[in-house]
């Protein structure tokens, strides 16, 4: 069972103060080009909760990354608890002028307090680029860096969060490494787990971008190839975890232990970094990473979804079972700008975005809309076309607001009456069979069950975003062909088609006999 801390000591609560003052002085443009986002007292209280007592009288403690220190000062008021450690040896990375000068007065006050009260602690202030210095030490053998890192026992960190280019300084140095990835926070941790002795623990706090999607797929086998997964707490709201910088990408906390065995994973949420609904749960690891899943998703089944989880094992058919493929869309229309239509007309192809379609049914075309309605047909466009017929799609994109990520429609071959062909624009996936329509029961019955709840639920258990890619499509497990096509006759007779009803039609029929 995990515990939050009360922040009750001095030291915790007096850096956090520097950390609101601190946040104010850093330049806004430094700012977003390094990813910084300072971690909250009481996220750091928790994250440093996490580490196991361990046996180790003496901790090498690595903290990249360290802004002002609030991690290293929280983990090191961990530290106090446990008895028999006689000392810490601190290492942190810090490269912005504006954080190091508060950084090292807080680690000086901190240093004086344990060495006052409970143990020796000493610190090393890096002020150079940690993947640079990382990475180098990992690809060079030889020993030849005018600073050798070590070692550490334990490892605790917020990671920048910013997008690295494939031919960006840092992209390469973390190729060297043998580390492919397309974040500065998964390159900083895989690094960090690099460094660890083994056995040794690491907590950080990142984006949940990394539980799913192909781009992540290296830097998911990298973490389960090295480390076994002890904990994983889940922020369920986006906006809380750094609300004092905006920001509202979704955030997990994980524990990792370097070559340790994997067994079961400890799972927690609560609502925002108070910790006031804090719930805990434990999962058989298959639960995190099914053993059948290629992609390595990581999936946090919560607690508060599994009457819903339970019902949707009953679902086991790939989509290539039940005889379908999804794609993106594949018109993008910035590229094809200069045949884009604003209403159909002679020579040219309906042009479908996710504006065309209300729930199960498609409005085309839509007069003075933002969108246009129709692309030219010619020789350069006519590869990226569908010929007409029924198909269900998902938009890609669905916004913040709105109860489903998962947003399915039909596409009715009835509302393009003289026309041969259709284009989908690229925020749109499409399933069909070999690029061709597929039948009507099917199509409407596909989309039936993707606007369930039961599998929205399963599809926010490894997708912390708003975008729905193709790749996310496949993963999911879908009922067979039969079921599909019997959602499809039930939803075709309905006067009204509602949401709320699909999830009971969907139990009824996967509750018959036969």
């Amino acid at each position: 069972m995990i515990k939050t801390l009360p922040i009750e000591e001095s030291l915790v609560a007096d850096v956090d103060a520097v950390r609101k003052v601190a946040n104010k002085k850093l330049v806004g443009k430094t700012k977003s080009q390094l990813g910084q986002f300072m971690t909250p007292a009481s996220t750091s209280v928790f994250m440093a909760s996490l580490f196991p007592e361990p046996e180790h009288q003496i901790i090498e403690l690595l903290d990249p990354g360290a802004g002002i220190g609030s991690l290293s000062v929280a983990f090191l008021n961990r530290v106090k608890k446990w008895e028999h450690v006689q000392r810490v040896n601190l290492d942190v990375f810090e490269i912005d002028a504006v954080m190091l000068k508060f950084l090292k007065g807080n680690l000086i006050s901190c240093q004086d307090v344990c060495n006052k009260e409970s143990f020796e602690m000493e610190f090393r202030i890096y002020c150079e680029d940690f993947i640079a210095q990382a990475s180098g030490q990992i690809f060079d053998a030889s020993g030849l860096w005018r600073k050798r890192l070590k070692n550490y026992t334990h490892c605790i960190m917020n990671p920048p969060y910013k997008k690295i280019s494939s031919s960006s300084v840092h992209r390469k140095l973390l190729r060297s490494a043998g580390i492919e990835t397309v974040n500065l926070y998964s390159g900083f941790v895989a690094l960090a787990l690099s460094l660890l002795e083994t056995g040794g623990q690491l907590v950080a706090i990142i984006p949940r971008s990394f539980c799913n999607g192909p781009y992540y797929r290296p830097f998911r086998e990298f973490v389960l190839r090295n480390s076994s997964i002890k904990n994983i707490h889940l922020f369920e709201s986006r906006n809380t975890t750094f609300k004092d910088d905006n920001v509202l990408q979704e955030n997990v906390i994980i524990r990792l232990e370097k070559g340790g065995t994997q067994s079961d994973v400890e799972l927690s949420f609560s609502s925002d970094d108070t910790f006031s609904d804090l719930s805990t749960s434990v999962t058989p690891f298959s639960h995190v990473v099914h053993p059948e899943e290629k992609e390595l998703f990581i999936h946090i089944p919560s607690c508060r979804y599994k009457d819903n989880i339970a019902c949707l094992e009953k679902m086991s058919f790939a989509l290539s079972d039940i005889g379908l493929q999804v794609s993106t869309g594949p018109v993008v229309d910035y590229r094809l700008k200069e045949y884009l239509q604003q209403m159909p007309g002679e020579e040219s192809v309906p042009l479908l975005y996710p504006c065309h379609f209300s729930l199960m049914e498609t409005r085309w075309p839509i007069e003075k809309g933002k969108k246009p309605n129709a692309i030219s047909y010619n020789e350069k466009t006519k590869k990226w076309f569908f010929p007409k017929g029924y198909y269900t799609v998902v938009r890609r994109f669905s916004s913040k607001e709105e109860k489903r990520r998962i947003v399915a429609s039909v596409v009715s071959p009835d509302r393009f009456e003289n026309d041969e062909f259709l284009g989908f624009e690229n925020h749109l996936n499409v399933f069909h069979f070999n690029k061709q329509g597929i039948p009507e029961n099917l199509a409407r019955g596909l989309a039936v069950y993707l606007n369930c709840k039961v599998v929205d639920d399963n599809f926010r258990c490894f997708s912390g975003h708003t975008q729905v890619n193709a790749t996310d499509l496949r993963i999911i497990k879908y009922p067979d062909r039969k079921t599909l096509m019997q959602l499809g006759k039930w939803a075709k007779e309905q006067d009204e088609l509602r949401m709320d009803d699909f999830d009971k039609q969907l139990e009824e029929l996967s509750n018959e006999p036969g």
